[in-house]
């Protein structure tokens, strides 16, 4: 998957721009291509089927000799690794708890990072997103979830993540960013003007 180009880039820090001029919320956007590169997964699947598979076939058939079946489990495990290594085979292998873990995880700190637990009467606000998890999160300071409940993002989030499911990235942010405008702008007014945080999307390869 490909992270946006510069002009698409340019749109996402122009949208946040004019939100940001009628709120006194903070909002970052941080695009990732992954969240890990799973090197773990595919080791760890490789290891348990050249271990179990060709020992319990020659445990149900008596075909090979200890020496033979030692070459086939590590000529099974070298095999394995390769092919699990295939990016379309390794996002199978890795179950959607792990993957949302660790976007989720990955998220977080950027929260930190970007230094949106610094702004001026806590109204930092996240919009996350990791391209190959499909995985959309918003996270916001104390001083908006004070005034807008959890809840208020889900159908937010729901629709960027289609839109990041359909190869969309640029629109879905595009309207995450507009829609977080409408809520922030009744419940965070801006009462004055100032931009603590570069409004550029932050982008992760």
């Amino acid at each position: 998957m490909a992270l946006l180009n510069e002009y698409e880039q340019r749109q996402v820090a122009e949208a946040i721009t004019r939100v940001e001029q009628q709120t006194d919320a903070e909002l970052v956007t941080v695009l990732a291509r992954r969240a890990d590169d799973y090197a773990y997964i595919p080791l760890l699947w490789a290891s348990l089927l050249a271990l179990l598979v060709p020992g319990i076939i020659n445990f149900a058939f008596g075909w090979l000799n200890s020496h033979s079946l030692l070459a086939v489990q590590w000529s099974s495990f070298i095999v394995l690794c390769l092919v699990f290594r295939i990016p379309s085979v390794t996002s199978r292998l890795i179950p959607r708890s792990v993957r949302h873990w660790r976007a989720s995880g990955l998220a977080r700190r950027q929260f930190l990072e970007q230094s949106l637990h610094h702004t001026v009467d806590s109204t930092g606000v996240l919009i996350f997103v990791c391209e190959a998890e499909r995985y959309v999160e918003i996270l916001v300071d104390k001083g908006i979830s004070r005034r807008l409940d959890n809840s208020a993002w889900e159908p937010i989030v729901k629709a960027f993540t289609e839109r990041v499911k359909q190869g969309q990235t640029l629109q879905g942010f595009l309207s995450c960013i507009e829609s977080c405008g409408e809520l922030l702008k009744v419940h965070v007014p801006v009462t004055q003007a100032r931009n603590q945080l570069p409004n550029r999307l932050v982008l992760l390869g």
